[in-house]
């Protein structure tokens, strides 16, 4: 079963990458853009029946640094 998590800075911690990123593309003369904010996307291949608190527990103990980041699950066209 194909399981993708979301990573991404909670609201109000600062985001250097993105910052970053926003200077570029303002450099590159894309003025339009407001802010910019970085995170990353786990896929995971998991067994069939594997349950959602058992991916919700590893993002909580590896997979998310759940003082900064929020995460959310993807499973099988479902979000969560």
């Amino acid at each position: 079963m194909q399981v993708r998590v979301l990573v991404r800075l909670k609201p109000g911690v600062l985001d250097p990458q993105g910052r970053a990123v926003h200077h570029a593309l303002e450099g590159l003369g894309f003025a339009g853009v407001e802010d910019v904010r970085i995170g990353r996307l786990i896929e995971l291949d998991v067994a069939d029946g594997t349950d959602h608190d058992t991916i919700k527990a590893m993002c909580e103990k590896l997979l998310a640094n759940t003082v900064i980041e929020n995460f959310s699950i993807e499973t099988a066209g479902a979000q969560g």
